[in-house]
């Protein structure tokens, strides 16, 4: 049995940098046919000349791959420099909260200072991404309580586009839903399958451990029942973020689930699970890229249903759902 879909987008991917990155493009290419590269690098993606040189870097290593950007909002930036930021392929700025995430190190520590460049990317049609965490709140209370500077942002910026990146709770289910059709949300894979207890649960299993985390069964119900009802508002950003092993399974583990080789898999044996199959592609390759203003893919890629076991290593990062086994391949 086949299953012809879209090429995927992806609105929401880790590249790292350096020698990683090379693997991790390569297999980001053969699951995807146009990504959104997150600027979290070190060192980080903050200038027109960084945006440019990074996109080299990884259509170097992916050449099929196309190649959107973002660059890091920890700063104020002039009119000129986002033009020229636009002019290298960035579309959209990415809001890291202080100290929240993975090389947040040099996070916003107040929103509102960042408005005036925020307001000159309204004018200039860019895209807002947040990392929807408050710094200092309870670890599963942090996104609830951003839930605040979001609205604020809404109603300061009416024209502005604006993605909660990885919901992960009811609470930010519901603002979002609730809030015009000018913000939107990304679903990672992994908010869509796991709780805390796959993480903290019988035994303690790094390799689910992200930020924001997986929190209770009614916020993944919330999390699914928005992917599975079709609202356009809710599009794939897999957050998919590799550490390696050693980064992970150490004293001070790194945040981040490597998904993006077994992300369309998985998604297809949910949607399958769900009776869903019909809403499969807007989710993928739909409604992300008309929020975004730019074309829907035309190419197709078939799926065939065959049995198969994750690897328990890719590229040197353990996957979401290493050694177990999924029934859909390309």
């Amino acid at each position: 049995m086949d299953l012809i879909l879209p090429l995927p987008d992806d609105f929401h991917i880790h590249l790292r940098q350096g020698k990683d990155l090379v693997n991790y493009a390569q297999s980001a290419m053969q699951q995807f046919g146009r990504v959104l590269a997150m600027p979290n690098t070190e060192p980080p993606i903050n200038s027109a000349e960084s945006v440019k040189k990074y996109k080299e870097e990884i259509l170097a290593a992916a050449p099929n791959l196309e190649v959107l950007l973002t660059f890091k909002l920890n700063k104020n930036y002039s009119e000129q420099e986002l033009r020229e930021m636009q002019k290298n392929g960035a579309i959209a700025a990415k809001y890291y909260p202080l100290g929240v995430t993975t090389n947040s190190q040099d996070g916003v520590a107040k929103i509102e200072d960042m408005y005036p460049t925020i307001e000159l990317m309204e004018k200039l049609n860019m895209v807002l991404c947040l990392h929807g965490e408050e710094p200092g709140a309870f670890c599963l209370d942090r996104e609830k309580e951003f839930l605040k500077h979001l609205e604020k942002l809404c109603k300061t910026f009416s024209k502005l586009r604006i993605v909660l990146e990885h919901v992960s709770s009811a609470e930010a289910v519901e603002c979002v839903k609730r809030l015009p059709q000018n913000v939107a949300a990304t679903i990672t894979v992994h908010h869509l399958i796991l709780t805390l207890d796959d993480i903290v649960g019988d035994s303690l299993r790094p390799q689910n451990f992200c930020k924001p985390l997986p929190k209770l069964p009614k916020d993944k119900e919330a999390v699914r029942a928005a992917v599975f009802s079709g609202n356009s508002k809710f599009f794939l950003g897999t957050d998919s973020a590799p550490h390696s092993l050693e980064k992970k399974e150490c004293l001070c583990g790194a945040a981040g689930v490597y998904s993006a080789p077994v992300a369309i898999p998985i998604l297809i044996e949910e949607f399958e699970n769900e009776n869903k199959l019909d809403l499969l592609s807007n989710f993928i390759a739909g409604f992300g890229a008309d929020f975004y203003g730019i074309p829907r893919q035309a190419k197709k890629v078939a799926y065939t249903k065959k049995e198969w076991q994750v690897p328990k290593t890719i590229d040197g990062a353990v996957p979401l759902k290493a050694g177990e086994v999924l029934r859909w391949q390309k």
